[in-house]
């Protein structure tokens, strides 16, 4: 878990007791995979990679890392597929600051905002990228 304190997600007005708990109980999933940094991530910049079948269990398997669509298909599956351990494994620090910006329009809002408010330096390329 990073270290940044987590706030609690804003409850978005008319959601029933129990959407909202819903709510919260998904993205407390996606905050117990983060890694502690973003320099964990020391994923691959190049080549093909194939992920096992608990990440892409519907669709493609192999993403050509030289292929933007196929790049932003595989950050996209592992953000919303891969457990803690998978993040170093395939994301890399580097690439993934860069593609954010249009990442993070492709990704759930729950994703989302659990990836920038534990790491600020995300939302801040989003913002620098405006």
């Amino acid at each position: 878990m990073p270290s940044t304190p987590q706030r609690p997600a804003p409850t978005p007005s008319g959601l029933s007791d129990a959407a909202a708990e819903d709510l919260a109980l998904y993205r407390e999933k996606f905050q117990r995979r983060l890694p502690e940094s973003l320099d964990e991530l020391h994923g691959p910049t190049q080549g093909v990679v194939e992920l096992p079948l608990h990440m892409a269990w519907s669709g493609m398997t192999s993403y050509d890392l030289s292929k933007p669509r196929q790049r932003m298909g595989l950050y996209r599956t592992v953000l919303h597929e891969g457990l803690h351990d998978d993040l170093p494994r395939y994301l890399n620090q580097g690439l993934l600051l860069q593609l954010w910006p249009v990442l993070r329009t492709l990704v759930g809002r729950s994703v989302r905002s659990v990836w920038e408010d534990a790491f600020p330096q995300l939302a801040s390329r989003t913002q620098a990228a405006a």
